[in-house]
């Protein structure tokens, strides 16, 4: 399911989302800005560091969560 978010951003930013578009890298903003999110969220939330023996499944202080792939 997709939800709509509003989203206020600089215009420089939306000028390169749109050159995006225009080049047909991506399809739509929306497609633009739900790639940029996931790259984010992959780095930022998912990314799951090697576990060595007795450590804990954490991540810059943030539980790892096991990643979606409906959502990839």
């Amino acid at each position: 399911m997709m939800r709509i978010v509003t989203v206020k951003m600089p215009e420089a930013y939306i000028e390169g989302i749109d050159e995006l578009v225009r080049m047909g890298r991506y399809s739509s903003r929306s497609e633009v800005i739900r790639a940029a999110i996931r790259e984010l969220l992959k780095k930022e939330l998912w990314y799951i560091p090697e576990k060595e023996e007795g450590e804990h499944r954490e991540h810059r202080g943030v539980k790892v969560i096991e990643i979606r792939t409906e959502l990839l």
